[in-house]
């Protein structure tokens, strides 16, 4: 089994939605232009928040959050035909681990 974080549309770009939070951490990025910019933005993102899997990065025109109404953020399982098993709620509060739980098993049995 893999876990990836794929990272769509910057939630808080400085030229958007800023937060008190990112300002005192020093989280300040404008929407980026172009996809190397944005692939930054996202390695940092990463790096700050401790990540230890591997992450993907959305195209600049956002097509992945498109097809799978990713955000703000969802946990998704896909199972071995490239299928959608589940889909949370919008996180952070609609993760309800307890039915990913059920969905893993349910997708590793025989």
């Amino acid at each position: 089994m893999e876990f990836y974080l794929v990272y769509i549309q910057e939630a808080h770009a400085s030229d958007g939605w800023q937060t008190e939070s990112n300002e005192k951490e020093k989280v300040i990025y404008d929407y980026p232009k172009a996809y190397d910019e944005r692939v930054s933005v996202a390695e940092t993102c990463s790096t700050k928040l401790g990540i230890e899997f591997p992450a993907l990065v959305d195209t600049i025109d956002n097509k992945t959050e498109a097809a799978y109404t990713a955000w703000p953020d969802r946990l998704y399982l896909i199972d071995s035909r490239g299928q959608v098993a589940f889909k949370s709620e919008t996180g952070p509060f609609g993760f309800k681990t307890d039915l990913l739980s059920k969905a893993l098993v349910s997708v590793s049995e025989p």
